[in-house]
């Protein structure tokens, strides 16, 4: 019950001839490059503690813990 060959290849004649050659050639380009900032973006992002400071990481730490950063600020501004 599943897709023959056939059909697969009945459907992407079809598709070639409504959208031609060149608009599915600049289609595939552009998914490309899609992928390809995607990925750029996904690993850019993986490991934003090795680049902050130690000072925003406590900061961070202290609005897990239910205050916001704001207020984690002020008291660090308090204390000294």
């Amino acid at each position: 019950m599943g897709i023959s060959i056939w059909q697969l290849v009945i459907v992407l004649v079809i598709v070639l001839l409504l959208f031609g050659t060149k608009k599915l050639r600049n289609l595939g380009g552009d998914l490309g490059s899609s992928i390809k900032s995607f990925r750029k973006a996904v690993k850019d992002g993986e490991s934003p503690e090795e680049d902050a400071k130690p000072e925003q990481l406590k900061q961070a730490d202290d609005a897990i813990e239910g205050e916001t950063v704001s207020e984690a600020t002020n008291k660090e501004k308090d204390s000294a």
